[in-house]
């Protein structure tokens, strides 16, 4: 399995939302196209938004919260006519359990209860380099903005 994370919510050229997943190197990258409330929902848990009442994935974690229920990892693990295909593995109870999901759904809740994202090796195959992705001065620009990223996270760990 490789280790992935969300690297943003982007838009194609019709305006349809795209997650970014990129893996550890940052140097392969999954595109998965979601739908607008996904991508909402993903982006309000990217940003460290909370809202005043809960959004459906807050709810679910919420319910998982209160039966003690754990998320130990989301494994984007086929894809089946283009269409992706993911699990939520938990812990319950000293008993694993593996559900079936969408990946907008498993991805908003891994980042809500930050649990590890993996990619198959299957679905790893299909990932693009991120140079390959981009043209040069998009590939300079995420490369400024990886760099500021991890830059702010150092001074906030500093605080």
């Amino acid at each position: 399995m490789i280790p992935v994370k969300v690297k943003e919510i982007a838009y194609d050229i019709m305006m349809n939302p795209v997650v970014l997943l990129i893996d550890e190197d940052e140097l392969k990258a999954l595109p998965i196209w979601v739908g607008p409330f996904e991508a909402h929902s993903i982006a309000l848990a990217l940003q460290g938004v909370c809202l005043d009442r809960p959004l459906t994935h807050d709810l679910l974690k919420g319910i998982c919260d209160r039966l003690e229920a754990r998320f130990s990892m989301v494994i984007i693990n086929d894809v089946v006519d283009g269409t992706y295909m993911a699990e939520l593995h938990m812990w319950h109870r000293n008993k694993e359990l593996v559900i079936d999901s969408r990946p907008s759904d498993a991805i908003a809740l891994a980042i809500r209860t930050k649990t590890p994202i993996y990619l198959s090796e299957k679905v790893a195959e299909g990932s693009l380099a991120l140079k390959d992705l981009l043209n040069e001065e998009q590939h300079q620009e995420l490369k400024k903005l990886l760099e500021s990223i991890r830059s702010n996270e150092i001074k906030k760990s500093l605080h």
